[in-house]
């Protein structure tokens, strides 16, 4: 589980895809922010969207992965044999990483970041790059639905997902989008 494990950059693909999702939301009318996690790769993604969108790239903390604790680094195929994999799976609300963050503090923190930047730019088109984990938990959150479904909601490397924060609640406009045109979410 890579974690915040430093030093792990984005592979050719993963650069390709940066690329793409890059000229996806250049097309957006007016993209105000882009914001990413601190993590090398979450930065890698992000900059070519700020520099096709004429914008630099802030990190915030907020956005950063899970803090996977004594778990950092470990393989999945390790992770995966322990008794405790299960309960991540089934009761996320209920695991705390070993010396690191639970996923209920990970979730508020992510949406709490989000809330910031929002305030930030209230009415305008901002781009968060973080994780698949919190993506999904923010997503989760926004949804109403509870934490421990978290893990059914699907994240790929690069996608879009596309929430508009409104005065009456947050309304999901798109998960998970690999390609196509995003222009409809800036109308929404």
């Amino acid at each position: 589980m890579p974690g915040r494990a430093p030093g792990l950059h984005l592979a050719d693909r993963g650069r390709e895809q940066a690329a793409d999702v890059a000229d996806r939301i250049a097309r957006l009318p007016r993209v105000a922010a882009v914001y990413a996690s601190p993590l090398e790769r979450a930065r890698e993604t992000a900059e070519p969207i700020a520099a096709a969108c004429r914008l630099r790239v802030t990190c915030d903390d907020g956005l950063l992965e899970c803090d996977c604790g004594e778990w950092t680094g470990a393989s999945l195929r390790e992770l995966r044999r322990r008794a405790e994999w299960k309960t991540i799976q089934r009761y996320p609300s209920g695991f705390r990483f070993p010396g690191g963050e639970s996923f209920t503090e990970m979730q508020a923190r992510v949406t709490a970041a989000l809330g910031r930047l929002v305030a930030a730019h209230p009415g305008q088109t901002v781009v968060a790059v973080s994780h698949a984990d919190p993506i999904k938990v923010a997503l989760a959150h926004a949804l109403g639905t509870h934490l421990d479904l978290f893990q059914r909601i699907a994240v790929f490397p690069a996608s879009v997902s596309a929430v508009a924060y409104r005065a009456d609640g947050p309304a999901v406009l798109s998960v998970n989008t690999t390609r196509g045109d995003l222009a409809p979410l800036a109308a929404q």
